[in-house]
């Protein structure tokens, strides 16, 4: 088939709208976008007449007229689910030929694009989530901060350790390494209290950590009593990333570690991370970590449901576009129908808004309309990747 067949359906144009336009039959214009086969009569005159009906669309028409081939859906893409379809795109790159196209000169939804809190989407929900793990950092506490992959967790976390660098707080941020961490021995490296002991006295004192456990963690907690009664009066907050891989041994161990103090003074506040696990994990129904729950506030990063417009706004717009340049009225509810599912009664069920998705769909349907010529991306263009 033609080029042209993609580029009218994104334009929303019928083979029988686009034959009335240019003044031949609906049969002759089938075959031509489908087969690439032109009337005998006149072709060079129907030719130009598609491109002036592609130009005051502005659509790029250099191969409107090239074959391409069209993609066969096989069982299996068929049987993807929706969910499936939209988080599990690969990671997209924002194409030369789209970059040119938008005229943009950075990706507006990769993570290099957020260099400052400016950059930082907020929401009610968001600031929420923000409020309350700067005011655990600051007063103390136990916060778990959980979402599912691409919510926006990690983002929040460099937030946060930015905002107490900008505050010029004495507050010693300790960030144990979770690189291999999962939660048990057998697929990788298990995330245990010398780890973390081992952690906090590189971020605090420096000091190498002692060989037994009594005297390792004697050694912590006077590390802690040192910086936090000197003359830098500092507190300590303890962020562990990827949260959800922590073995329940290790979570029950939080529990003492938190109860460190000096006087009235508790020495460590902690702050988890993690995905729908972390919440798992923690749940008040299981007697093994009972006590680590009653001391530990939870909170969920939701998905965009009712901010996907403000979302995309807000990236455009600090990338220096508006967003008519980008999209149509008709892009945003493509968007949330693909991403969301709903019962009978329109309530939604499940969604997968979340900023990581929403990026790589968008820039996928970026490179999608610079390929086939379209000027903004349309409720077609999200349809059909």
């Amino acid at each position: 088939m033609l080029l042209l067949k993609q580029q009218l359906r994104s334009l929303h144009i019928s083979m029988a709208d686009a034959a009335s336009e240019t003044g031949v039959s609906k049969p002759a214009m089938v075959k031509l976008v489908n087969h690439g086969q032109w009337p005998r009569r006149n072709p060079e005159q129907l030719r130009k007449r598609i491109t002036e009906l592609l130009q005051t669309h502005n659509v790029d028409t250099t191969h409107s007229f090239d074959e391409v081939r069209q993609q066969a859906t096989t069982a299996t893409q068929v049987q993807q689910t929706t969910e499936e379809d939209s988080m599990l795109l690969k990671k997209q790159t924002l194409s030369q030929k789209a970059r040119k196209a938008f005229n943009l000169f950075r990706n507006p939804f990769d993570d290099t694009a957020i260099q400052s809190a400016d950059d930082v989407f907020t929401t009610p929900e968001i600031r929420y989530v923000r409020e309350a793990m700067y005011q655990t950092a600051t007063h103390g506490g136990m916060l778990a901060v959980w979402g599912e992959s691409g919510s926006g967790k990690s983002t929040l976390r460099r937030d946060l350790i930015d905002r107490l660098q900008r505050d010029n707080s004495n507050i010693i941020v300790i960030e144990p390494y979770v690189l291999a961490m999962e939660d048990n021995d057998r697929t990788g490296k298990t995330l245990k209290a010398a780890s973390i002991a081992e952690a906090i006295l590189r971020s605090v004192s420096g000091e190498k950590p002692r060989q037994s456990p009594e005297a390792r963690f004697a050694q912590v907690h006077q590390a802690l009593k040192d910086s936090a009664d000197g003359d830098n009066n500092n507190s300590h907050v303890l962020i562990i990333e990827e949260a959800h891989a922590l073995p329940v041994p290790t979570l029950k161990h939080l529990k003492r570690f938190l109860e460190l103090e000096s006087g009235f003074k508790r020495l460590l506040s902690i702050i988890l991370i993690g995905q729908q696990e972390l919440c798992d994990k923690l749940s008040e129904r299981r007697a093994s970590v009972r006590e680590v729950v009653q001391r530990c506030e939870l909170v969920q990063l939701e998905p965009l449901n009712n901010d996907l417009e403000a979302f995309l706004s807000f990236k455009l717009t600090r990338a220096g576009k508006k967003p008519e340049e980008i999209l149509d009225v008709s892009t945003i509810p493509a968007i949330a129908s693909r991403m969301t599912t709903r019962d009978s009664k329109g309530n939604v069920v499940s969604s997968t808004l979340y900023p990581l998705a929403i990026g790589n769909l968008m820039i996928a349907a970026m490179n999608a309309a610079a390929e086939i010529g379209v000027p903004v991306v349309n409720a077609d263009i999200i349809k059909n990747l």
